[in-house]
């Protein structure tokens, strides 16, 4: 969706508060953005119960609006939730269905899943939550079609993150729908993160870890060699090569260490190098997929519209700004 002229953030506060949830989105959307030439987002608490608030820690909330805050509201974040299993408050699932119905983004982070559930706004929709609960929110809500190897989840509408730190990757993710690649990179760059990290949540979970051999790479040598070089036609088997690997042994140990496909993290990091010069450059589009290593003009298209949701022309339309040749 596109952000309006100055987007209003609401984070939904309750007794018992998730601060470390809490704490991501108030950073993302709450901190002022000097080094940003553009309307930083305005951002709200709203309190779902009567206050004091408490949080882990001790943290007390205290003075935050009521429900109505989410009224008009451009985007809406339950940050966690204090008990999977407990029922959250009427008013609070009316407010977030009223809000959605109304044009709000509804969005969670980790167990806040569990909330948009119980209001129904998880219905026939992928949605994911912390990889420790994910079987219980599918045995919970049969109608969720729940993703538990990803990081979020964007239904455009509704968006849902994995557990705890996910969160800073989805609320990068929203940033960079609502305000371009280089805008959410100057965040990460603040926050001191990556701008996207790669795979899901599944290279988190615990598994029996086999013993290091000295004659290969892992998976984040290998990330590091492609990105130096993906304006050349690298493939999965020069990945393998370069970690010493038979092609299936490093296809499964790639998808063990970062959650997905060697092929899918390269298109995403293509994609993503590509809105880089598209936001700052003048170059024409027919000329930025072969600088990021696409081979062709069409499967430039198909893979940047398959990761981006648009057009290389119509992202450049929304997210150019001071371009200059290169």
């Amino acid at each position: 969706m596109t952000a309006p002229e100055r987007p209003r953030v609401v984070a939904v506060a309750y007794d018992g508060l998730c601060t470390f949830e809490f704490g991501i989105v108030a950073e993302v959307f709450g901190l002022p953005r000097p080094e940003l030439s553009l309307p930083w987002y305005s951002f709200e608490v709203a309190a779902a119960e009567p206050g004091p608030l408490r949080g882990l820690g001790g943290l007390v909330l205290d003075g935050a609006r009521g429900l109505d805050a989410l009224a008009g509201a451009h985007t809406v974040v339950v940050p966690g939730w204090r008990d999977p299993d407990e029922t959250p408050p009427a008013a609070l699932l009316e407010a977030l269905r009223a809000a959605h119905r109304d044009g709000s983004r509804v969005v969670s982070v980790c167990s806040g899943a569990f909330v948009l559930a119980a209001a129904g706004l998880l219905d026939g929709r992928r949605a994911t939550t912390h990889w420790r609960y994910v079987e219980r929110l599918a045995r919970a809500r049969p109608a969720v079609t729940v993703t538990p190897d990803v990081l979020y989840v964007d239904e455009g509408d509704v968006v849902t993150s994995a557990g705890s730190a996910a969160g800073i990757d989805m609320c990068l993710h929203l940033v960079r729908t609502d305000h371009g690649a280089d805008v959410a990179a100057s965040v990460a760059r603040r926050l001191v993160v990556p701008p996207h990290r790669s795979g899901g949540q599944a290279q988190y979970v615990p598994r029996p870890m086999g013993p290091a051999r000295p004659d290969r790479v892992g998976a984040s040598a290998v990330m590091d060699w492609a990105l130096s070089r993906l304006e050349q036609p690298l493939g999965v088997d020069d990945l393998a090569r370069h970690a010493g690997m038979a092609r299936r042994t490093f296809l499964r140990r790639f998808r063990d260490e970062t959650g997905e496909t060697p092929h899918r993290w390269l298109v995403r990091q293509r994609v993503h190098a590509a809105q880089h010069l598209l936001e700052t450059t003048t170059l024409p589009v027919e000329a930025v997929g072969p600088r990021v290593g696409f081979g062709s003009v069409e499967t430039f298209r198909h893979h940047f519209r398959g990761v981006a949701g648009t057009t290389p022309s119509a992202y450049r339309a929304q997210f150019r700004t001071a371009p200059s040749d290169r």
